[in-house]
């Protein structure tokens, strides 16, 4: 098989996609894949799509029907509830945004450092009793999983007492988000959301009688020109905070600190300088959390590859990948080298761009930072004690089991 081809059902594609990434984008930049999706690679490209009105994320509404049994069955699940802020173009996606952005401005994060700071502490406390035990320090449950989930819990207001399901719950979810999506993982996931959506129904109820100073309070009392949620758009936005606030940033962590691990150089320089926002920003473009997003023109659009315009009709899925293009070499130097002082780290795509610009990108480059700095504070040698296992995803990458030695 050539590896000029967008194949996620191929094992070697999602262990390391990289080399694939590559030889598209130097051969076939302008991919045409499977069931008509139209796969980009070039980091214009891709900055383009994500930036430009003429494209929509609103894939129900906006994609043409295709005779296809997985595609009909997302559409039944999705026809009945409010649509998440995720697949919303403006001005709906505008007004939703409007109602919490407010909360993740990098001002407003950065308040929260002595409480990320404060649940990293608790984390290597605990890992360090195990691993005088005998143990093993187990970077993703220890630390990469428990602080994200306790941030957000912490600034929505939630019970903690179920992080153990609500973990569970969000990885069978987030597989529907996958190009390899079958009936069986939708099954799981209406499985997964039959006993999330109870539990969030019970703490919205309680929380509508006794409103404190968290977000779920200000959603529910939030009104901004007389615009105010439904009760299906706040349990869909509840949902959305609840897990993309830790689910995304469990894998920034675990990708950039086994990132640092393999780059010896990188490690000292981070040991000596610690992490600044470029430095986050580099571990964000080398090994970002997640992989590709997709816009569907509403317009007809043009791609030029050497002397051919390509054209994409109104309706079409065009799959812009953000992994390929933050390794651009035509942007980046060496785009395989984790460099923690690359000037123009910061152009990375790893948090999409344009209207849909990660929310919650402030809060996931704190807790990325807060974590890994503390871990080489605390640890004058770690190394990597058994080969890592990666989550058998795409769309969201990481690592899903990191033992380290530590000393």
């Amino acid at each position: 098989m050539t590896l000029a081809t967008f194949n996620p059902f191929d094992p070697a594609f999602r262990a390391n996609p990289h080399p694939f990434y590559d030889a598209l984008r130097e051969h076939d930049p302008v991919h045409m894949a499977f069931g008509g999706l139209v796969v980009l690679t070039r980091y214009s490209d891709v900055a383009t799509v994500l930036r430009s009105n003429d494209y929509s994320r609103d894939i129900e509404k906006s994609a043409k029907p295709v005779d296809d049994p997985i595609r009909k069955r997302m559409r039944e699940r999705r026809r009945d509830t409010s649509k998440s802020i995720l697949n919303l173009d403006p001005p709906d996606h505008t007004r939703l945004r409007r109602l919490v952005s407010k909360a993740f401005t990098p001002s407003a994060i950065e308040m929260l450092r002595p409480m990320v700071q404060h649940y990293v502490n608790e984390a290597l406390q605990s890992a360090d009793v195990r691993v005088r035990n005998g143990g093993t320090f187990e970077l993703i449950d220890d630390v990469a999983f428990p602080v994200p989930f306790l941030v957000i819990s912490a600034m929505l207001g939630m019970p903690i007492e179920r992080a153990e399901e609500l973990r569970d719950w969000s990885q069978v979810i987030t597989r529907t988000l996958e190009p390899t999506v079958g009936v069986d993982d939708i099954e799981q996931a209406d499985a997964a959301f039959a006993q999330l959506l109870p539990f969030l129904d019970e703490v919205i109820a309680e929380r509508r009688t006794n409103l404190g100073s968290d977000m779920l309070s200000s959603l529910i009392s939030a009104e901004e020109s007389g615009d105010k949620l439904t009760a299906e758009e706040l349990v869909t936005f509840v949902v959305l905070l609840y897990i993309a606030g830790h689910e995304t940033t469990v894998n920034l962590i675990g990708n950039s600190m086994l990132a640092l691990l393999r780059a010896p150089d990188e490690l000292a320089y981070a040991r000596q300088h610690g992490l600044s926002p470029n430095a986050i920003d580099e571990l964000l473009r080398f090994d970002g959390p997640v992989q590709h997003t997709v816009r569907v023109p509403v317009v007809p659009v043009q791609f030029r590859v050497g002397d051919r315009t390509i054209e994409v009709a109104p309706g079409e899925r065009v799959l812009t990948s953000l992994g390929a293009a933050s390794h651009d070499p035509s942007v980046f130097d060496n785009p395989h080298r984790l460099d923690l002082r690359r000037s123009n780290a910061n152009k990375h795509l790893g948090f999409a761009a344009g209207t849909h610009y990660c929310l919650g990108f402030a809060l996931a480059k704190l807790e990325a930072q807060v974590a890994i700095e503390s871990l080489l504070q605390r640890y004058a040698h770690i190394e990597v004690a058994d080969e890592p296992i990666w989550r058998d995803r795409l769309t969201i990458r990481g690592v899903d089991r990191l033992a380290l030695a530590v000393a």
